[in-house]
């Protein structure tokens, strides 16, 4: 193959603007050649530059009592929780590559964000998703997410690590491009760190992993354009996964750290060796020479451009502290892996790549990297026009049904509510033992940490895509609220987050605005709540023919329980316990499940929520808790009360019901249906009464008794009386027949 010769036109056609091409001839004091043009295009893209993001990210709170490495310091979040342990954490999107290859799009985004977290030293406990797709009445769909849930539990039952959490959303506006979200949670000791930096004169710079091919190049340049009919033909952008390799080389590198052989590693993800040598350099201030004749290499008659660029998986990129080089190879041997030295360390601040008979590459380290060179936008925004408009809605317009039994079956049965039990049993989410709550169990996941026995940490996943359609700051606000209260029904403390921004094309100006107002609500949420966010990622572009995706902000939330004592689930425990209600109840369906499914409307403003009293429904929830007095904490959201109680009876695994006494003075469909915020539902020992008053009113809290856990059906007032077993095989059994039905 020869080097194309570099023109406007084939900038452009490598996504590249006309200015930003005039910007990389002034950078570089001349034209481009063919390999440095690859390169600045996938470092260039909306997906490694952020260059549509960067600017409003700036503005989110990164600093906080328990963050040892913030946004944008390294390759994932690392947060203190004591005793000489981090937690590091992240999560990121594969949504382009999902949307043409769901099995292996899914699988090594599952992949990727491991690596992230054993680069910086920490072996991984646990693993969550966030999923959206289309209505499953669609052929498409359907085959879409059975490659991605595939793709997720064979990457991480392989590799053995738990997928203890996640959540999955089925809606019209995901059709053609599903979004998959991965998180990935890992451990490690302080003093086993390891940071993605380059220094040192001469030091060796070598290449781990796997060999090099053509999957993925320009991976991350397809996920900077919007889907097309054509996009089939971006299959080649897929990368390929190898779990049992990423197995063999996460316990190299956590070995190599251990033993203090390495000065930094990165993986390469996206946009490959280019991507890891540039930040690596740039972050250290250093210079590097790469030699891509020593790159092993699967496929023959491969260029620098191709190599560079290549997104292959299960590859590390050493700096080897001198003198080591031996130790390095030794131990890559032993767990049967390539390890070979592609370059070293130099003074300066330039990238120079070469290989025989090919023209190299010479390239400023800092022009390459976000925050450095990479071009900054300050997009135009303009908030939509329809916002006004689904705001108009009056709930008098529509109709209480007269049926609420049927209507609340109904619901329970929807596939955004019913038990995901079908996708979850495919993942192992018990392997490692540390699994206290897995999926389904509770409000959130809760792992125990063996390094610290007493210590348990929660994660959850969360967002609501139609909430941030109709109201993008309150949306993200919610996001943000909403994990946090999961993570406190646990009850753990929430600490920081990490989040991964799904949104359509930033040059349109709505859809730019609405993705500035989600993440100011954020920021909001993320100052009072006290979790200071500690990266992520920003997906753009997610857009079909038919137009672009709900707005759609995923928030990955990190809590922590000092105690296991405190550990609690979202069933009811003991007949004869007081069910009471921390918090008020609104009873808006603005933008609720209720309105989507029953009445077919997406309208009307989302539930109002104050932070500051957010925040004092919490507290008072992990007061009660750290008392002994709360027995079982859920929180109220999609479905609204009559859902949240019904899974309460469900989650307990005892067949307890509950007799509910409720009034307000709201519609029925409000108060059964209506998504308050800032609402949670608790348990207690009758002798306890006096005590949960004095801790809501510590707080500040309305605290309410509305009803007792008692026999094994669910009556709310005088609106149905449902056996607990009905409700349950309704819940369990909803998604599977809808997939049955489909698949005949």
């Amino acid at each position: 193959m020869k080097e194309q010769k570099v023109t406007l036109e084939l900038a452009v056609e490598h996504g590249l603007t006309e200015g930003e091409y005039e910007e990389i001839k002034g950078i570089l004091g001349r034209d481009p050649n063919y390999t440095e043009l690859g390169i600045f295009s996938v470092m260039w893209s909306e997906h490694c530059s952020y260059k549509s993001s960067i600017a409003e990210l700036k503005k989110l709170p990164k600093k906080g009592k328990h963050i040892l490495s913030g946004a944008g310091e390294e390759n994932a979040g690392l947060v203190d929780i004591g005793d000489g342990i981090a937690v590091a954490f992240k999560i990121e999107s594969h949504n382009h590559p999902s949307a043409i290859e769901p099995y292996q799009g899914a699988a090594t985004g599952v992949g990727g964000i491991m690596r992230d977290i054993f680069t910086m030293g920490a072996r991984p406990i646990a693993s969550l998703n966030s999923l959206r797709f289309g209505p499953l009445d669609s052929a498409k769909n359907r085959y879409l997410l059975d490659g991605v849930v595939r793709g997720i539990g064979d990457y991480g039952n392989c590799m053995g690590v738990p997928t203890v959490a996640g959540e999955i959303c089925f809606d019209p506006h995901y059709e053609g491009n599903p979004l998959i979200n991965a998180m990935t949670v890992g451990i490690v000791r302080h003093k086993n760190t390891a940071s993605a930096i380059a220094k040192g004169e001469g030091n060796s710079v070598m290449l781990l992993g796997s060999s090099t091919g053509r999957d993925g190049i320009h991976g991350a340049t397809f996920a900077s354009v919007e889907l097309s009919e054509k996009s089939e033909e971006k299959r080649p952008a897929v990368q390929v996964g190898d779990p049992f390799t990423e197995k063999l080389l996460l316990e190299a590198v956590l070995e190599l750290t251990k033993l203090n052989l390495l000065i930094g590693m990165q993986d390469m993800g996206a946009a490959g060796i280019i991507c890891s040598s540039a930040e690596m350099a740039e972050k250290g201030g250093v210079g590097m020479e790469i030699d891509l004749s020593k790159v092993p290499l699967r496929e023959k008659g491969m260029i620098p451009y191709e190599i560079l660029l290549s997104e292959s998986q299960e590859r590390m990129l050493l700096v080897v502290r001198k003198g080591k080089d031996r130790e390095v190879l030794k131990i890559a041997g032993k767990w049967g892996l390539n390890c070979v030295k592609i370059g070293k360390v130099v003074i300066g601040t330039e990238l120079k790549f070469k290989m025989k008979g090919y023209e190299g590459a010479t390239i400023p380290a800092e022009s390459l990297v976000l925050g450095g060179g990479a071009p900054v936008y300050h997009r135009e925004s303009r908030q939509p026009e329809y916002i006004e408009k689904l705001r108009e809605f009056d709930v008098n317009d529509i109709e209480v049904p007269d049926d609420l039994e049927s209507t609340f079956l109904k619901l329970l049965a929807s596939s955004n509510i019913a038990s995901k039990r079908w996708i979850y049993r495919q993942y192992d989410s018990t392997v490692q033992s540390n699994t206290i709550h897995g999926p389904g169990q509770a409000d959130a996941a809760v792992i125990r940490i063996k390094e610290a026995p007493n210590k348990a940490i929660a994660l959850k996943t969360d967002g609501n895509g139609r909430y941030t359609y109709i109201n993008p700051r309150k949306g993200g606000m919610i996001a943000v609220a909403e994990s946090a209260r999961n993570v406190v029904c646990t009850g753990a403390k929430p600490l920081a987050i990490t989040n991964c921004l799904n949104f359509g094309n930033p040059e349109d100006p709505e859809v730019f605005w609405t993705f500035k107002e989600a993440v100011a609500g954020i920021g909001d949420a993320c100052n009072v709540l006290e979790t200071p966010v500690t990266g992520g990622n920003v997906s753009f572009y997610n857009e079909n023919p038919e137009g672009a995706i709900f707005p759609t902000p995923v928030i990955g939330m990190l809590g922590l329980i000092e105690d296991l004592a405190h550990v609690r689930q979202s069933g009811f425990v003991d007949e004869g316990d007081f069910i009471i209600l921390l918090g008020n109840l609104g009873g808006c369906i603005g933008g609720s499940e209720y309105l989507n499914l029953i009445h077919g409307k997406v309208e009307g403003d989302i539930p109002n929520i104050d932070l500051e009293y957010e925040k004092m429904v919490q507290d008072s929830v992990l007061e009660g808790i750290r008392q002994g007095v709360i027995k079982s904490a859920h929180d109220i959201s999609d479905g609204g009360l009559a859902i949240a109680l019904a899974e309460c009876c469900i989650a307990g695994g005892n067949n307890l019901g509950a007799n509910i006494v409720i009034s307000r003075k709201i519609r029925d469909d409000e108060l059964l249906f209506g998504e308050t915020q800032s609402a949670i539902i608790v348990t207690i020992s009758e002798s306890d009464l006096m005590r949960i008053e004095e801790v809501s009113g510590k707080f500040q809290t309305p605290c309410e008794t509305i009803g007792k856990v008692s026999g094994n059906s669910l009556s709310i007032n005088s609106f149905f009386d449902i056996t607990v077993s009905k409700l349950k095989k309704i819940y369990e059994s909803a998604l599977p027949d809808l997939l049955e039905r489909r698949l005949r």
